[in-house]
């Protein structure tokens, strides 16, 4: 793997970066106005249209070679500033199908198709509004910097990260080849979290984020009348066996102590309630942070469910497939630590561990694709004082987490310190 020697890590120490920031840091009430404008229009994956062309424009007019249409709705900008290393920066664009219920005076309305044709309310759910407006805050202040620093930015803008499918398909596309996008020797990049208190971030090096797998399943049976189940075989007990017997395999299969989730949520089968039917279907997400761990887990998923169809006696065998597939997110020791210096010298005690979920990101795709190293940190996003009192209660599980209906991150300090922290990361790794 490339490593990047950061020549600024120790200068942080020294406020150089905290002086650089503060006097080139733009006005942010129209960041806050335009994150306001993102989250009343969300887009759903791989339909991000409108916010990707925000995202563009807003490079174009602070000097960025503009790149679009990269693997569906993605933009690249590329500021070229002498010779000097290559960081790039990523940000999500897309959003959920929530009915949104923050109450905020700026919520969302929405409703678009979804990928299966139906109408569905759409919501940022997840902070991806964050991330877009922090990006564009700070490719803002790094252009307006570019006398202290030398090297090549890009800004990415990813579309499609809720399928776990973004990333992938602008590397396909020929992010690195086709479309020019100079390599780059690190990729950095934020998720906003309402479990961390709005103006902290929070690093960690090592897995941070798990693999993930979807896993379609379909299982056959024979249908009929309800009032005769011994002329069927019924798809819907050999589903819900199924079902049930998946856990087993975490509880009873992993080594204890290893991180395993297999969860269903999705269970679909019948027309009605006299109605045997023919087949039910299942959706599974499978997570870990352990590349042979997931494989142990995905092909016991296929022996319990071909083993629990055989015992049913299902006319025909099981149908899988796999999709949403994203790596673990791991980042790299020695650039984390160089990141933690300067997080640690700039944000000071607001810099603090992140702790791994097993929630999951195809952020490391756009590293791996090119074996560079990549780092990915926390951003607080809930009101101080709200975060305060939940804690002082022993209550941070009421604030409402990404993909509730009530996620609301605080607008303030979050917008200033995600673009901050973007700066920073991309100050660390170039030169000065």
């Amino acid at each position: 793997m490339t490593r990047i020697q950061s020549q600024g890590a120790i200068a942080s120490t020294d406020g150089a970066y905290r002086g650089i920031i503060n006097r080139y840091r733009p006005d942010l009430e129209y960041y806050e106005s335009t994150y306001k404008d993102l989250h009343q229009h969300p887009e759903l994956s791989e339909q991000e249209e409108r916010t990707s062309a925000i995202a563009a424009s807003h490079l174009k007019r602070n000097g960025y070679s503009v790149h679009e249409h990269i693997g569906g709705y993605g933009v690249v900008g590329v500021f070229k500033n002498g010779a000097g290393p290559t960081v790039l920066l990523r940000a999500d664009m897309d959003a959920l199908p929530v009915l949104e219920n923050t109450g905020l005076s700026y919520a969302s309305k929405k409703e678009m198709k979804d990928q299966h044709g139906h109408t569905v309310p759409v919501m940022h759910a997840c902070g991806h509004d964050v991330h877009i407006t922090c990006m564009m805050a700070a490719a803002e202040l790094l252009h307006a910097a570019r006398s202290e620093w030398k090297g090549t930015l890009i800004c990415l803008f990813q579309p499609a990260e809720e399928f776990a499918a973004g990333a992938q398909a602008m590397v396909d596309d020929g992010l690195y080849s086709k479309h020019g996008i100079p390599k780059p020797e690190i990729v950095l990049g934020q998720h906003v979290f309402c479990f961390y208190k709005a103006g902290t971030v929070a690093l960690t090096a090592g897995p941070v984020f798990a693999a993930v797998d979807g896993v379609s399943i379909r299982v056959f049976g024979k249908g009929g009348h309800g009032s005769m189940p011994q002329d069927c075989v019924d798809p819907i007990l050999t589903a819900s066996h199924i079902v049930v017997r998946l856990q087993d395999i975490v509880s009873r299969e992993l080594q204890p102590g290893k991180l395993g989730v297999i969860t269903c949520g999705k269970f679909q089968a019948g027309t009605a309630s006299n109605i045997i039917p023919d087949y039910a279907d299942l959706e599974l997400t499978v997570r870990s942070y352990d590349a042979k761990i997931q494989k142990q887990l995905l092909g016991a998923i296929e022996r319990v469910v071909r083993a629990e169809c055989d015992a049913s006696g299902s006319p025909q065998p099981p149908r899988l497939a796999y999709f949403s597939h994203a790596p673990a997110t791991v980042n790299d020791a020695d650039s984390t630590k160089t990141l933690g210096t300067s997080f640690a010298a700039f944000f000071k005690g607001n810099a603090g561990p992140f702790e791994p979920i097993p929630g999951s990101e195809d952020f490391s795709v756009l590293a791996r694709a090119i074996n560079v190293p990549s780092i990915f940190w926390g951003l607080g996003g809930c009101e101080p004082a709200k975060w305060d009192d939940a804690n002082k209660r022993g209550a941070l599980k009421e604030i409402p987490i990404n993909h509730s209906a009530e996620f609301a991150p605080v607008i303030e300090p979050t917008l200033k310190t995600g673009m901050d922290a973007l700066a920073l990361a991309a100050l660390t790794f170039l030169d000065p």
